[in-house]
């Protein structure tokens, strides 16, 4: 994989703590839609970067869950991750928008 993968990947990952910090490393596997070892790598490798830790939290009886939490350093992480993205998407959009530029021109019947 390359770096831009594993940024794309942790970036979603933020996210998705970030919105519901309950989500278990099976639930992001499925929202990502990459295997749980692939997944567990992702969230390990966000732990070692001290961008989430991971708060113990008792769901029911004696169910014992994580939370996991973004750190000062996780929130900026994901503020710069989400502007490198968006200008990335931004370049993806200008160069299909001319793509489909030059396809409509080409498609047009000549007269």
């Amino acid at each position: 994989m390359t770096d831009g993968v594993y940024e794309e990947n942790h970036l979603k990952v933020l996210r998705l703590l970030e919105a519901d910090p309950g989500l278990s490393q099976r639930d992001l596997s499925q929202a990502l839609g990459i295997s749980l070892g692939k997944t567990n790598y992702c969230v390990r490798a966000l732990l070692d970067k001290g961008l989430i830790k991971m708060q113990n939290f008792r769901s029911s009886g004696n169910k014992l869950g994580y939370a996991y939490l973004l750190t000062p350093a996780g929130i900026a992480a994901k503020a710069d991750l989400t502007r490198s993205f968006l200008k990335i998407k931004i370049q993806e959009y200008e160069m299909l928008k001319r793509e489909i530029e030059d396809l409509q021109q080409e498609a047009r019947p000549k007269s």
